[in-house]
């Protein structure tokens, strides 16, 4: 199977007459999740294509793929090929695999139903810090994805706003999973977790309900009205239809099928869309079972992105409903001239042209210990040293302040939190690190996850 696999990808790229892919891992130490559970070493594989010195384009799969899936003659070979949308020999394009996917780190590795229970901000912190770390990416011309790459485009254009010049989130709605795609995302989950061959995730064989669970899943949800009538006209013909796809070969692991269905639970983009500083094209298609237009939630969310906007494709027999966006013939014009026309972002474009906020929003301050230092240190007479435990709700703010006179530390114990100084970089601390702010340090900071940030603050104030 991996054999055909890699000649498929090496004779798709010798037709689209581009690069062959480039593979890479990285192994990022101690990761914490948005939970709190961490692993010693969490696995990020990635595969590249074109000279790293172009302009850095990330690209995104969808749930069950990789970025090896990405790498198809309906998506890359109109894309990435000489003179097309995303030329390879004018961009460095990168395909992550997700965590919990492909050959980055997942629960089939070893620890089974252990493994830490991952979820969208995850794989986007995991991605930004394979980008920026590892790779050396600090901006990307355009980040993009389809289906669970596109939720993670919402979440990354909000999360780090300054990374991106274009955004292109495809297949995916900026709003809470619900209706019938968690509706159905459940039915898989559940199936697995119901059938007693899954054993709690010991099993010995792989659990008949994955691959029935996942087939109806996939007709329910994906493939669209018309073209699946034209498919299937009549009962004969869809009994033949269903028959292949059960009897086809089912490569998934059920315990990673399980995690990477149940990692979509708690998505919800929706309070950071005005953080959002990139041109923005969400792409969708009209049949699309999972994000129906009709609905109105696009056309009434994308209100709220300065510089958002929505092409729909046209529902046909020959659009494949959710899947339609698989295939980049439906919108490589509208691609080609975004990024054409999409501004390349300033720094302070790129950090966001809001004046910082001077007030708090959903901060909450515990004090645990104090000690009076007049009996203790000559210098700070009339002076506490204060430990406090500090929280901020997703979507708080800490208004713009000094520590001019007020030093102080931290210690993340869950979330994380992003501070924004004048002039420089943004700073973003995590659970299990730590961070100082002295004299020199006026910034405000906000809570760009999807998790309450709480950490142990140990500062001296004036009284």
């Amino acid at each position: 199977m991996k054999a055909w696999l890699l000649l498929f990808v090496s004779l798709a790229s010798i037709a689209a007459d581009y690069p062959a892919p480039q593979e890479g891992s990285w192994t990022v130490r101690d990761f914490r999740f948005h939970n709190g559970e961490t692993l010693p070493e969490l696995k990020l594989h990635y595969r590249t294509l074109g000279a790293k010195g172009g302009e850095p384009v990330v690209v995104m799969h969808g749930t069950t793929g990789s970025g090896a899936s990405m790498l198809t003659p309906a998506f890359a070979g109109e894309l990435f090929g000489e003179g097309q949308p995303l030329d390879a020999k004018r961009y460095f394009i990168i395909l992550p695999d997700a965590v919990g996917h492909g050959k980055s780190s997942k629960p089939s590795d070893g620890l089974r139903a252990k493994f830490p229970r991952y979820n969208y901000d995850d794989m986007v912190v995991a991605a930004q810090r394979l980008m920026t770390e590892h790779l050396g990416v600090r901006h990307a011309r355009l980040v993009m994805g389809n289906s669970m790459g596109g939720m993670e485009t919402w979440i990354w254009a909000q999360k780090y706003p300054g990374f991106m010049d274009v955004a292109v989130p495809m297949a995916s709605l900026p709003t809470e999973m619900a209706s019938r795609n968690w509706i159905l995302r459940r039915l898989i989950t559940d199936s697995i977790r119901n059938d007693p061959e899954w054993n709690n995730g010991n099993y010995t064989k792989q659990p008949r309900s994955a691959q029935f669970a996942s087939v109806f899943f996939s007709f329910a949800t994906s493939g669209g009205n018309q073209a699946l009538y034209k498919a299937a006209p009549t009962r004969d013909k869809a009994d033949q239809l269903l028959d292949a796809r059960m009897k086809a070969p089912y490569t998934n692991d059920a315990n990673d099928a399980l995690y990477q269905w149940d990692s979509s639970r708690d998505y919800n983009p929706s309070a950071g869309l005005e953080r959002i500083t990139a041109t923005l094209l969400a792409i969708n298609s009209a049949d699309d079972e999972r994000n129906p237009p009709e609905t109105g939630v696009l056309d009434r969310e994308i209100k709220r992105v300065r510089n958002g906007r929505v092409f729909v494709i046209p529902g046909s027999p020959d659009t494949a409903g959710h899947g339609t966006t698989g295939s980049a013939k439906w919108y490589r014009n509208e691609l080609a001239e975004l990024l054409q026309t999409a501004p390349r972002l300033t720094a302070g474009a790129a950090a966001g042209a809001t004046k910082p906020p001077a007030e708090n929003k959903g901060l909450g301050a515990e004090a645990l210990r104090a000690l009076d230092l007049t009996e203790e240190i000559d210098s700070v007479k009339g002076r506490p040293l204060r430990m406090r435990k500090i929280t901020l709700a997703p979507g708080g703010v800490i208004g713009l302040h000094t520590h001019n006179d007020r030093p102080a530390v931290s210690y993340f114990l869950q979330g994380e939190v992003t501070y924004h100084q004048e002039g420089k970089a943004d700073v973003v601390v995590r659970a299990g690190e730590g961070f100082a702010e002295g004299k020199a340090t006026t910034h405000w900071a906000e809570n760009r996850g999807s998790v309450q940030a709480v950490w142990i603050a140990v500062d001296i104030p004036k009284e």
